[in-house]
């Protein structure tokens, strides 16, 4: 198993390097050039640099992803498509994506996205606070001990 993480805008990489490390998991962050960094990765985390197109993390994590992998993204599209391969995907406000649901939201997303080409404003997402954290914190805990036992 390993957990793929689309790390460009994601608030939650330190949460899910720590609590890997607990399950001894690689992790890898798959982020654009733009947010290149000579920092040394921790042990047991990698780091792939994709250029800043719209969906070129997207692709490079599919590419990687297997079957029963953990997935931790913000994007529907995303989240969809690693759904179709059978990996386990998770939102960074703690929500799991299933089939059951994904159809919903990409619908929503199609339905606001119509809405701003036709020149009227959509919300965006709420800010991520201190609560949301800990959602994740302890929905990632579940889905690790789930998987791993």
């Amino acid at each position: 198993m390993n957990i793929y993480v689309d790390a460009d805008a994601s608030p939650v990489k330190d949460i899910v390097i720590s609590e890997a490390h607990t399950y001894d998991i690689p992790v890898t962050l798959v982020m654009s050039f733009s947010h290149f960094s000579n920092k040394e990765p921790e042990p047991n985390v990698d780091i792939v640099y994709v250029d800043s197109g719209a969906d070129a993390a997207d692709y490079r994590i599919m590419k990687m992803a297997n079957k029963g992998d953990i997935i931790i993204t913000q994007d529907y599209g995303l989240a969809s498509l690693a759904l179709g391969k059978k990996c386990v995907v998770l939102h960074h406000k703690g929500f799991q994506y299933t089939t059951e649901n994904i159809d919903q939201m990409l619908t929503m997303r199609h339905a606001n996205a119509k809405a701003r080409k036709a020149g009227y404003k959509t919300k965006g997402p709420k800010a991520f606070t201190e609560e949301d954290r800990e959602q994740f914190r302890e929905s990632f805990r579940t889905i690790l001990e789930k998987y791993t036992t």
